[in-house]
């Protein structure tokens, strides 16, 4: 089974990058040569990891991360898209932690050698333990110490970046983090929710702020993902439930950094769920993108409450991936279409998209056909994004390999590189095969 596009397909052009993409906590291990994160703390805590694992060992890419390199370059892609760990480059004391810097700097410079473009998200949700113990997001001062953070470790790491994001998903860390407690460190409340999300968006801008002065030379954006929503059915109650939800989880972060505001649902919440919000703050949050970073995996369906905004109806009777996540492309196309629509945006990079599946490795080979048609549609609704005028530049596969998969730990199989995590033996997927020609047919 392979994956094509229309030959007149603008993604067919050797323009568009093509990459695959992981993060830091999920793939390194190497704990003790760091200082401990958020994650470190929130898999010691009991139920809150499906399979009781953690990310002491992970992929243990610590140590494999020149067989990595030559499995990323093996591929062909164009890009690989990394995080780099706030704990392993920032000691106690705010000081660089040179043994960390120099893991990335040897991995940035072999990846150049390789000709392989590198895509740098400076926080994918791996927080010092230290900062969240003086309140994490949750402290407007957090913030500032990621602008220090970015200012150190962008000054370190030089000219060798090609495009650095400030966050990853911080509706992840906001709302999984700090008001569903479902991620780490695991707060629950809706009173902490936005106010969380706030100064992570905050972060953002003094980051980009110092990306421009540290790195002008380098693409400079965010990492956002969205879950669009719709109606269970065509009520207004039912649309009206899918509006508010909308702008719950999709709108709230994106909006500031556009139009230098919340959505008008901010008036609807209670007032100590509202952000605390200084004067500037929305001047700092809407600094200019260079890029916009966009990971969108499936939709989710709404409908009216009495007691709520909006309830979410689970997928039923539909496909679904191995998280039990709906397969929706369409959504993908109509999600593209309608941020082009309401927002004047940069240039878009998808850096996430991809579908964990029950994947059985057999004979040395791992057949994930599902995977590869779910790569395949997807594909699909980013050129009919394309097609409608959507400017997209470049596509990251996650992930590159099986990895820590969060609250799920190592149940969930993301990768197109399947990992024995006992021999930490890569093979790689027939989805990492289709992946491969596909780039490699193109003119």
């Amino acid at each position: 089974m392979k994956i094509s596009l229309p030959n007149n397909s603008k993604m067919n052009s050797k323009n568009f990058t093509f990459g695959v993409a992981t993060a830091s906590f999920q793939i390194e291990g190497g704990v003790d040569e760091r200082l401990p994160c958020i994650w470190d703390t929130f898999c010691d805590k009991d139920g809150k990891i499906v399979d009781r694992s953690n990310g002491d060992v992970a992929c243990d890419h610590i140590n494999k991360w020149q067989q990595d390199v030559e499995l990323i370059d093996s591929l062909g892609v164009d890009a690989y898209r990394l995080s780099i760990s706030w704990p392993r480059v920032i000691k106690l004391d705010g000081t660089l932690n040179q043994s960390g810097v120099d893991f990335y700097i040897n991995l940035l410079d072999k990846l150049k050698n390789k000709n392989i473009k590198t895509f740098v998200t400076l926080y994918h949700w791996d927080l010092p333990q230290h900062l969240e113990d003086k309140g994490g997001w949750l402290n407007r001062a957090t913030a500032y110490a990621f602008e220090s953070y970015v200012n150190l470790i962008t000054k370190a790491l030089g000219n060798r970046v090609d495009s650095y994001a400030t966050l990853n998903e911080p509706f992840c860390s906001a709302f999984l983090g700090y008001e569903a407690g479902i991620h780490a460190p695991g707060i629950k409340g809706k009173e902490f929710g936005k106010k969380a999300a706030h100064h992570l968006l905050l972060a953002h801008g003094l980051g980009m702020r110092v990306l421009a002065k540290n790195s002008p030379n380098s693409q400079n954006g965010i990492v956002l993902n969205f879950t669009p929503a719709y109606p269970k059915t065509d009520s207004s109650a039912d649309i009206i439930a899918a509006q508010k939800a909308d702008d719950y989880f999709n709108q709230w972060y994106i909006k500031p950094i556009m139009d230098g505001a919340y959505p008008e649902l901010l008036n609807e919440l209670p007032q100590e769920n509202h952000p605390d919000i200084h004067e500037g703050d929305f001047d700092i949050i809407a600094t200019q993108l260079n890029f916009l970073g966009i990971n969108y995996y499936t939709r989710a369906v709404y409908e009216t409450d009495n007691s709520e905004l909006f309830k979410e109806v689970p997928p039923k009777d539909v496909a679904i991936t191995d998280i039990g996540w709906e397969i929706y492309p369409k959504g993908f196309s109509h999600l593209l279409v309608s941020l082009n629509e309401t927002y004047t945006l940069p240039p878009i990079y998808i850096t996430e998209n991809g579908a964990a599946m029950a994947d059985k490795i057999k004979d040395h080979e791992v057949n994930d056909i599902d995977r590869i048609a779910y790569y395949q549609s997807h594909l699909n609704a980013v050129n009919d994004a394309i097609e409608q005028g959507v400017n997209i530049k470049g596509y990251f596969a996650w992930s590159l390999m099986d990895n820590f998969e969060w609250a799920e730990g190592y149940t969930k199989r993301f990768g197109i590189v399947y990992v024995d995590y006992q021999t930490q033996i890569r093979t790689i997927k027939a989805s990492g095969y289709a992946y491969k020609n596909f780039i490699n047919r193109r003119t």
